[in-house]
C-alpha cells in the first residue's frame, strides 16, 4: 500500500523490527541508555543544545504541553494562523485561559511577517507568539526565519508547531531563536503515532518558572528531573522509543542536508506531476510545502481560498470518490480536505520514508482514477 497522507507515514523495516522487541523496565538501566541516546540524537535533528523531552502523546499533546508550561491564565498571546492547525494552537491557549489575539491569513497563503510586526508594535503586552511552521491543512510552509526575526525584535516568546516539518524541512531551532518547538513521531520521524518531542530554550525555562497554568502530566520540571535519572515521569511508549532510536540512526546516517534536499526534490516532482495531469495546486510554489502537496479539486475564478464560494469550473473532482477509487482499486491512500476545505482539495503526503518511485506510483494511479471521479 502507498500511504500518502501527511501522517501517519510509512515505517521502515528497521522501525517495525525494533518495535517487536520484548518490553523492558522503564525505570531500569537499559531504558535509560535508550532514552539518553535518543535525546542526544534528537538534539542533532532539532539543531539545538537546549533541552529536548519525549512525551507519550500525539503532537497535539505536545502543543498543549507547550502552552501550559510557559503561560499563565490571563497572559496575552498572539496566535498566527493560515490553516486548521494554526487555529488549533490558538484554541488550546484559549482553553487554558490565555487572552488570545488572532491574526488570521487566507487559507492557502502564508503568514506575512510584516503583518505580525504591525500587531506586535500595537500590542506591547503580548507575551508569546504561536505559529505553525508547516500547515498541512493547506500545503504551505511559513517563513519561520523571518517570523522569528520579527518576534525577537519585540522580545516575545516564540512557540512553534513543527509537527509536520521538523526532520524534513530545515529548522535550526537555536539559530532561529525558537523558544519551544514541538513535533510528532508519526510524521518525518517514520515511526507510529504516540510520541511528541519538545525542545525548550533558556528563555522558555525562565517563563516556565513563572507560569501558572495547571499542569501535572505535562510538567516540564518533572520531565527534566526524571531525564537526569534516565527516565520519563510517566510510563513511556517503550516500543515507539525502540523504533525512534532506529529511525534516528537512519536519519543521521543520511544527513540532515541530504534529507532536506530529498524532500525538496520529491515535493517539486509531485507538483510537476500534478500539473502534468491538468490539475491546479492550491498554493504557489514559492511557499508550497515540501512535506505535503494540496491539490485543488474545483476550478476557481478569483474566489478566495477561505470562502465557501468556489465557482464551478471544469474539471471538478469528487474528492471522496477519488480517495475511494485510489484506495480500493490502486492501493493508494491520500488525504482529503479539512474543515472549510472539505471536498475542495485533496492532499498527497511526501515526508519521511519516501522516494521518487513512490510518487511515480501515486501519479500513475491518479491518472487512472481521475476520470472516475469527475463530477
Amino acid at each position: 500500500m502507498q500511504l500518502r497522507t501527511p501522517g501517519p507515514t510509512p515505517c521502515p523495516p528497521q522501525a517495525l523490527q525494533a518495535m517487536g522487541k520484548q518490553m523492558i523496565n522503564h525505570r531500569g538501566k537499559e531504558f535509560g541508555e535508550i532514552l539518553n541516546s535518543v535525546t542526544t540524537k534528537l538534539k542533532q535533528v532539532f539543531q539545538t543544545t537546549g533541552d529536548v523531552f519525549l512525551l507519550t502523546s500525539s503532537g497535539t499533546g505536545g502543543l498543549e504541553a507547550a502552552i501550559v508550561n510557559i503561560l499563565s491564565p490571563g497572559d496575552r498571546v498572539l496566535a498566527i494562523s493560515c490553516g486548521a492547525f494554526g487555529d488549533r494552537f490558538g484554541d488550546i491557549a484559549e482553553q487554558y485561559g490565555a487572552k488570545v489575539k488572532r491574526l488570521n491569513f487566507e487559507w492557502g497563503k502564508p503568514v506575512d511577517p510584516e503583518a505580525v510586526s504591525r500587531v506586535l508594535r500595537a500590542n506591547d503586552d503580548i507575551k508569546a507568539v504561536l505559529v505553525t511552521h508547516n500547515e498541512t491543512s493547506t500545503g504551505i510552509t511559513n517563513d519561520l526565519s523571518k517570523i522569528s526575526s520579527v518576534v525577537k525584535e519585540f522580545d516575545k516568546l516564540l512557540l512553534v508547531d513543527a509537527i509536520s516539518s521538523l526532520g524534513c524541512i530545515d529548522l535550526p531551532t537555536d539559530n532561529w531563536h525558537c523558544d519551544i518547538v514541538v513535533t510528532g513521531s508519526q510524521k518525518g520521524w517514520m515511526v507510529p503515532p504516540g510520541l511528541a518531542m519538545v525542545s525548550l530554550s533558556e528563555k522558555a525555562w525562565q517563563a516556565h518558572n513563572q507560569a501558572r497554568m495547571p499542569r501535572y502530566y505535562w510538567d516540564f520540571t518533572k520531565a527534566r528531573d526524571y531525564l537526569q535519572k534516565g527516565q520519563t515521569p510517566w510510563t513511556p511508549a517503550i516500543s515507539i522509543c525502540y523504533a525512534l532510536s532506529s529511525t534516528l540512526d537512519l536519519m543521521l546516517s543520511e544527513g540532515l542536508t541530504n534529507i532536506f534536499a530529498r524532500h525538496s526534490r520529491i515535493a517539486q516532482m509531485t507538483r510537476n506531476g500534478i500539473r502534468s495531469l491538468g490539475l491546479s495546486l492550491f498554493s504557489e510554489d514559492s511557499y508550497a510545502s515540501n512535506t505535503v502537496t494540496a491539490v485543488s479539486a474545483v476550478g476557481r475564478k478569483g474566489g478566495k481560498n477561505d470562502s465557501t464560494d468556489y465557482p464551478a469550473a471544469e474539471p471538478q473532482i469528487d474528492v471522496a470518490k477519488l480517495a475511494q477509487v485510489l484506495r480500493d482499486e490502486h492501493d493508494v491512500v491520500i488525504a482529503t480536505g479539512q474543515g472549510r476545505l472539505a471536498g475542495k482539495i485533496f492532499r498527497i503526503g511526501h515526508l519521511g520514508l519516501v522516494k521518487e518511485s513512490d510518487i511515480r506510483t501515486v501519479l500513475e494511479a491518479l491518472a487512472k482514477a481521475l476520470p472516475k471521479a469527475r463530477s
